[in-house]
């Protein structure tokens, strides 16, 4: 698998951001959205969060709230929770034209930092719901796109304005970031040599993945010779849903099709691609 390189795309999505945060209404701003405890204002200061936060321990090597000595995945993602919740809550007293103020200054600098990094020198934080303890910077500025994509997508599926992100030039890459946690996400299950699952993610245009076992592990490839033992589709209005715990595995079945091993195709419905 190639690396991804999603740089050129930051300016672009962050000027959807704004566009569509000072088009809302007062209503708008307090619309549930797929995060249970946030509504929208609180998406948008959470990535306003995303931005601060960043530049302050990557650009300034600055921790206000020290990390963890424990590396392990549940205390991290505990950790993070409780920093985004004291977050959210403190910026209930912004306006939504400060937050828009803020959120657009913010981003610029963040922008302007991400271009100074090697694309592949070590990062300062793995990605690790892709099971990665050490991972290179083209990766985790890919995870971060993520991030900015699947937050907006919040805030634009609460208020009907979805379409946007949809687009291929949006779409895939946010796809092929977290389609890289696949062969972590497989690794308890044992395949034979060579046996392959195909993911498909079905919608206006169909993008394809598949993992392929040497007998000891998965790999994550564009393309294979032998036939899939297992075909996975993917609703593709569904697929960062499931990735982003916005959608039950309940209901998220009634939208996939899997032809073959059903015990390999509804694994992928566990899937994770936030630290959650």
């Amino acid at each position: 698998m190639e690396p991804i390189f999603t740089l050129d795309l930051f300016p672009k999505i962050n000027k959807k951001l704004i566009d569509l945060l000072k088009s809302l209404s007062i209503d708008d701003w307090e619309r549930q959205t797929l995060a249970p405890d946030w509504k929208v204002k609180d998406v948008a200061a959470h990535l306003l969060d995303g931005n601060i936060r960043s530049l302050s321990m990557l650009r300034d090597n600055y921790f206000g709230v020290q990390p963890l000595k424990s590396n392990s995945y549940q205390d991290v993602v505990e950790y993070l929770n409780k920093l985004n919740s004291d977050w959210v809550i403190v910026m209930k007293r912004v306006s939504p034209t400060m937050l828009i103020d803020l959120l657009e200054s913010s981003g610029k600098a963040y922008i302007e930092f991400l271009h100074t990094l090697d694309p592949f020198a070590t990062a300062k934080f793995s990605v690790g719901w892709a099971g990665e303890k050490e991972s290179l910077n083209w990766f985790h500025i890919a995870r971060e796109y993520t991030e900015k994509w699947h937050h907006q997508q919040q805030i634009r599926f609460a208020v009907g304005q979805e379409e946007a992100l949809y687009t291929k030039e949006y779409y895939f890459p946010y796809l092929d970031t977290s389609m890289r946690a696949l062969p972590h996400h497989y690794k308890s299950i044992k395949g034979k040599h060579n046996e392959a699952i195909e993911f498909s993610i079905v919608g206006a245009d169909t993008f394809n993945w598949y993992l392929q076992s040497n007998g000891e592990s998965w790999q994550l490839k564009m393309e294979v010779e032998d036939e899939p033992i297992c075909v996975v589709k993917i609703n593709s209005r569904i697929a960062w849903r499931i990735f982003t715990k916005g959608i039950s595995k309940t209901e998220a079945l009634n939208y996939i099709e899997i032809q073959g091993n059903h015990v390999l195709g509804t694994k992928i419905l566990d899937m994770i691609t936030v630290m959650a």
